[in-house]
C-alpha cells in the first residue's frame, strides 16, 4: 500500500512522536509521498517557529525520504468534484485538506494523517487509521 503523509502526520514524524514516528520507520523505504501542500505547511511552521533554520533543515531532510506530488488538472477537477459534494452537504472541510484528499484520490494513496474524523467526510478517500 502506498501512502500520502498529511501535514499533522509529519509535523508528529519529525517531532519523534508516535504513532508517526513509528509508522514512518515502517513505510520509509517505500518512500512515501507528500502533496506540494505539505511542503508549504511545514516550511510555514518553520518560519513561524523561533529557529526558523533549525526547522526548515529538519523538513528539508524529512522531505528528502518522500516523494513529492505537484497539483494537476486531474486533482484540481477532483478537488472541485468534491467540494461541490460536501458543500451540498454542508460538510465542507479546509480547501487545503481538499486538495490533500483529491491528490490520494488521484493516485490511489492512503492518507496518513491524525484528522481522521475530518477527513472521512471525503467519499472514497482511504485513511490510514493507527491501531
Amino acid at each position: 500500500m502506498a501512502y500520502l503523509i498529511d501535514t499533522d502526520w509529519a509535523i508528529n514524524a519529525i517531532a519523534g512522536r508516535d504513532p508517526a514516528a513509528n509508522m514512518l520507520r515502517r513505510i520509509v523505504s517505500q518512500r512515501p509521498f507528500v502533496s506540494l501542500i505539505t511542503v508549504g505547511e511545514l516550511y510555514e511552521a518553520a518560519f513561524d517557529s523561533p529557529n526558523p533554520e533549525a526547522h526548515l533543515a529538519n523538513s528539508r531532510q524529512f522531505l528528502g525520504s518522500m516523494r513529492t506530488l505537484g497539483l494537476n488538472d486531474p486533482i484540481a477537477e477532483r478537488f472541485a468534484e468534491t467540494r461541490a459534494f460536501l458543500r451540498r452537504r454542508g460538510r465542507l472541510i479546509p480547501d487545503l485538506d481538499l486538495l490533500m484528499a483529491a491528490t490520494a484520490l488521484r493516485y490511489d494513496l492512503s492518507l496518513l494523517t491524525l484528522n481522521v474524523r475530518h477527513f472521512e467526510r471525503v467519499p472514497d478517500l482511504r485513511v490510514f487509521r493507527p491501531s
